[in-house]
């Protein structure tokens, strides 16, 4: 049987994966948490990746831009506090935060890289 782990966010360890841009883990087996602190005016440039992505918007403005119409056609979605965005795997997506935002990104299955890493 596994060991069930708590966490507090301020405590766990972070790092800074692109500038402007906080990030705690919580990795598990089949999914991971990403705790994001995005400072005004970050832009996480078009990317995809195999997992699939929730991203639950805690605070702040952030509009995503997403390719997921049939034509290859982008649109856009702006989340504020208490909203959140179901992004299939492979679906190519860019954030831009209009205020500090804070996020928890759900990811499933587990990667030692997501968008925030290719742009590094």
């Amino acid at each position: 049987m596994q060991t069930a782990t708590e966490v507090t966010w301020d405590r766990a360890a972070s790092d800074s994966p692109m500038p402007g841009v906080t990030r705690r883990r919580i990795v598990g087996t089949h999914a991971m948490l990403s705790h994001f602190t995005l400072q005004q005016g970050v832009v996480v440039p078009l990317h995809q990746h195999a997992n699939e992505q929730v991203a639950c918007v805690l605070s702040g403005r952030i509009r995503f831009t997403i390719v997921d119409q049939p034509d290859g056609a982008t649109r856009t979605v702006t989340l504020t506090g208490g909203q959140a965005l179901h992004l299939p795997p492979d679906v190519p997506h860019a954030a831009e935060a209009l205020e500090t935002t804070i996020i928890i990104d759900v990811f499933s299955p587990v990667s030692e890289t997501t968008g925030v890493d290719r742009q590094a």
